[in-house]
């Protein structure tokens, strides 16, 4: 890890001790396609896990490769903890579960899902990393037949959303690892998806500049997001498709999106409006990841790096706090047949913004 500081006027790094703001890289030595952010467990006595401190959760990052590697860093200190080897092609995506088991599922050129088993007794000691021991590698989701651009687990890790170069998106059980249900409606390729904070969303973002807000569990389509060019931030003689998307992710509240497209902006979305909120220009820009507390952005980029961002935060209303709380544990059918007025049934399966 290389960790460059930003020079004061003085022409002195400025030193953590005065509080500077820091901006920090990760060589990972390949085009970086994948990022997920997870908790790495506490370190017990007798650990020779170099990262964390004993007794201790650290963050962790995993970066999906050009070479079809899988590396986990510590963010904290910029620690590479170890690598994950079996993908042939690009890792495309990368997935943890969100309950806190250390469960990771990636995504790859090489038209498989790879589920890993990231336990601390599923790993080897080599030197100052890990290697993944055998058998470690839980589940190899095969159904697609061409690149698969993204995956995504539900907040409640019932479901696992995948796209491929395909106009369609899977749905898959986590609990069986079978296919759900086929969603229909891009006109071109869908590269990217996620999950809602409360399982009660899913958005998809395709090739044809749009990205689309389902109800994952009746498989219908609740709103559209058309991404229009902004022409003064282009050069006119460039040749970049800005129709092309390239990532989506829900902030933690579940408020916001991020958006990743060719025309080197990073947009983020208000949930309940057709148009962005905030606009930052990005270059090379490939997925984006929203850190799990809010407040910063990652996102990973061509040229090999990660950076992060500052991202705006948000005090949840009242409301949303109390549908969120609910569909936490409540299907759309389930909502759909409790005793309660229609508008509030609307609310709560977010057909009303």
């Amino acid at each position: 890890c290389k960790t460059s500081e930003r020079k004061g006027r003085g022409g002195k790094a400025e030193t953590r001790s005065r509080g500077a703001a820091k901006e920090k890289t990760l060589e990972c030595g390949q085009i970086v396609w994948g990022l997920a952010f997870s908790a790495w467990p506490a370190a017990e006595d007798g650990d020779t896990d170099p990262a964390c401190a004993v007794g201790l959760p650290c963050l962790v990052l995993a970066t999906g490769l050009n070479d079809g590697q899988i590396k986990v860093w510590e963010v904290q200190t910029g620690h590479l903890l170890f690598s994950l080897l079996g993908h042939q092609d690009v890792v495309r995506d990368l997935s943890f579960a969100p309950n806190g088991s250390p469960i990771l599922v990636s995504a790859s050129r090489d038209k498989t899902l790879r589920v890993w088993d990231l336990s601390r007794d599923a790993l080897l000691p080599r030197g100052d990393t890990f290697l993944l021991s055998p058998g470690r590698q839980v589940q190899v989701l095969s159904g697609h037949v061409q690149w698969v651009y993204c995956c995504s687990i539900s907040p409640d890790c019932s479901m696992l959303c995948s796209a491929a170069g395909e106009k369609s998106a899977l749905l898959w059980s986590m609990r069986s690892y079978t296919l759900i249900r086929r969603l229909e409606g891009h006109q071109s390729s869908v590269v990217s998806c996620d999950f809602s904070p409360d399982s009660a969303l899913l958005v998809t973002a395709s090739y044809d500049a749009c990205v689309i807000m389902w109800d994952p569990y009746t498989g219908e389509q609740l709103r559209t997001l058309r991404h229009v060019p902004l022409h003064s931030t282009l050069d006119s003689s460039s040749e970049i498709h800005t129709s092309s998307l390239r990532s989506v992710c829900f902030s933690p509240e579940g408020l916001y999106l991020a958006t990743v497209a060719d025309d080197r902006l990073l947009r983020i979305w208000a949930l309940e409006l057709r148009s962005p909120v905030a606009f930052a220009p990005m270059t090379n820009g490939l997925c984006c990841m929203y850190f799990p507390h809010g407040g910063f952005i990652a996102t990973g980029t061509r040229d090999g790096h990660v950076q992060f961002w500052t991202a705006p935060r948000v005090l949840s209303s009242l409301k949303h706090l109390c549908r969120k709380a609910l569909r936490t544990f409540l299907t759309t059918y389930q909502v759909l047949a409790l005793p309660i007025p229609r508008k509030l049934k609307e609310f709560l399966t977010y057909r009303t913004f």
